[in-house]
């Protein structure tokens, strides 16, 4: 049984005494101007996670969330700009709804609602309080307001007193706190900075979400949150031993797999299709196991083992289902369609993430292969390249034509290169693409096509590569692939996009991440303890913005 890098006995001890080290002896952190003060949405997956953190998984709902648009290369981004639509305000009720019915009934009342009503048949006001002050101090990621608790107790005594049902009168009140924006969106709540005049620091709970959201995709537990109270978190030595503490939880993994989710765009397996008479051992399920195992591979390596993340685009373990195993075309799966782990031989043609059906069968088209879609996702999704849109008056015909003498994608792609309104993206698409023409549509292995011999090699920033294998091993090499997944996690734990006075401290992380060894979680703890990562500005705007942005909750301990 494998033991994950957290379980290690005093692995925890020895990276952090490493890492002051390394801080020591290495380059220091810039200082950074930070960015203004923010709200985002919670993801979908943020707003589960909380639930489940809060109530426990046997809460269970449907139902879907207004889709966030991607931006600047991640989700995260896009929850800066969303709103909740009118139609999406109604589904969040609906969950708010049975969510907090499930919470009450008598199935679960006994351990999520921890007071006794002096009567079930009627409003218990005392009794209300103590529940609210309790869930509402994780619901909104710090203690109620006084006008908060009060206005959820008259909520539930309202309807309490008119049903003469004290826990349906609990759970009207208890939907109405988990639709407000106090709950929806993340806040970056301030407060004048102490220690620098005319500045503004994020409240100690602020942190605390910061923290949070990054390392495990949820909302703080009553551990953090009462670091937060007691302002454990504005010194180095209170942020780190909460760091730590967090990294070496389980939820640490739904921290990784929740960026990778982003960065590696595996919303695309929501719209997933494929042609069934083209493909027919492909299907849903088929789908869902290609993601996992994307997730699966990456959450093992650089969580559970804690391995160079470069090692991604070569590493021939993995695991599979039966599913997936007859598109791989390797005797592996278990009889009950369960996962277990498989190691491509080394002469494979296969390694790493781009020979995943995950990749592959995203990146391509219903009932064939795409070089120029695969290279494009290389370059802007694992490299952090802009691939210009193509204009709107191509010509496909040629390339589409059934009747061509062009057997192949790099024959037929000829086409396009030498079409000078193509040529100059399909030079720094389709070289890399076609390294991966050995794979279909769905990522099966194939040698031919149409026929005739399929050639793989191409050329990835001027490192020639002769097959699949070697296309992993030139991104395996290339300097902007790490730089590239520095960049999109700063991003993604600030919530904004980089901006200019972020360059060096971008510069920074990027130069730690190469000493520590390209280690993804050495990564986020470097940047959850740094100073960047909760620096803001104050933001210009009137008023009224900023007095919508500043926390409205008690002032914590400074003690």
């Amino acid at each position: 049984m494998r033991r994950k890098f957290k379980d290690l006995p005093l692995r925890g001890v020895v990276l952090a005494t490493a890492l002051a080290v390394l801080t020591a002896c290495g380059p220091k952190e810039p200082a950074s101007e930070g960015g203004t003060p923010d709200l985002r949405r919670l993801t979908e997956e943020q707003y589960r996670n909380t639930i489940a953190d809060v109530f426990g998984p046997t809460i269970t709902y449907g139902g879907r969330f207004d889709p966030l648009q991607r931006t600047d290369g991640l989700i995260a981004l896009g929850a800066r700009t969303a709103r909740v639509t009118p139609s999406g305000f109604e589904q969040y009720y609906a969950l708010a709804d049975s969510i907090s019915a499930q919470v009450v009934d008598e199935a679960h009342r006994e351990t999520l609602v921890a007071c006794k009503p002096a009567s079930a048949t009627a409003a218990d006001d005392a009794c209300a309080q103590a529940f609210f002050g309790e869930i509402g101090r994780v619901l909104y990621r710090r203690p109620l307001t006084d006008g908060e608790i009060k206005t959820a107790v008259t909520a539930a005594h309202e309807v309490g007193t008119t049903t003469g049902d004290f826990y349906q009168g609990l759970a009207y009140g208890l939907a109405g706190m988990m639709t407000t924006p106090k709950f929806l969106f993340v806040v970056d709540a301030t407060e004048p900075d102490p220690d620098h005049q005319g500045q503004v620091r994020l409240t100690s709970y602020a942190h605390a979400s910061r923290l949070s959201f990054l390392l495990w995709n949820s909302a703080p537990d009553d551990m953090l949150l009462t670091a937060a109270e007691k302002g454990e978190l504005y010194s180095k030595s209170g942020l780190e031993k909460q760091i730590e503490r967090m990294v070496a939880s389980p939820k640490v993994e739904g921290g990784v797999r929740a960026f990778f989710t982003d960065f590696l765009d595996l919303r695309k397996f929501e719209t997933l299709q494929k042609d069934p008479v083209i493909y027919p051992a492909f299907n849903a399920k088929t789908g869902e196991d290609a993601k996992e195992q994307i997730l699966r591979t990456i959450t093992d390596h650089v969580a559970t083992r804690d391995l160079d993340y470069r090692d991604l685009f070569t590493t021939r373990r993995t695991f599979l289902t039966p599913a997936l195993a007859r598109i791989y075309k390797v005797p592996a799966g278990r009889p009950d369609g369960g996962w277990t782990d498989y190691e491509f031989p080394d002469k494979d043609l296969r390694g790493g993430l781009l020979s995943q059906i995950g990749f592959l069968a995203v990146n391509a088209h219903p009932g064939r292969s795409s070089p120029t879609i695969r290279g494009r996702a290389i370059r802007e999704t694992l490299l952090c390249q802009k691939v210009p849109d193509p204009p709107g008056n191509v010509d496909f015909s040629l390339f589409n034509d059934p009747d061509s003498p062009n057997k192949t994608a790099r024959q037929r792609l000829t086409t396009h290169a030498t079409n000078p309104t193509c040529a100059g993206c399909h030079k720094i698409t389709d070289p890399i693409g076609l390294g991966l023409e050995n794979f279909d549509g769905v990522g099966s292995l194939r040698m031919a096509e149409n026929g005739e011999a399929i050639d793989p090699a191409g050329d990835l920033d001027g490192v020639a590569f002769k097959d699949p294998a070697g296309l992993a091993k030139a991104m395996r090499k290339s300097p902007a692939a790490p730089t590239c997944l520095v960049n999109r996690l700063y991003a993604y734990a600030l919530g904004r996009p980089i901006e200019t006075s972020d360059k060096d401290t971008v510069a920074y992380f990027q130069q730690v991440f190469a000493r520590d060894g390209y280690r993804v979680p050495q990564l986020l703890r470097r940047i959850a303890g740094s100073d960047a990562f909760f620096k803001v500005r104050p933001p210009k705007a009137d008023a009224a913005t900023q007095a919508a942005t500043n926390d409205s909750a008690p002032k914590e301990n400074p003690s």
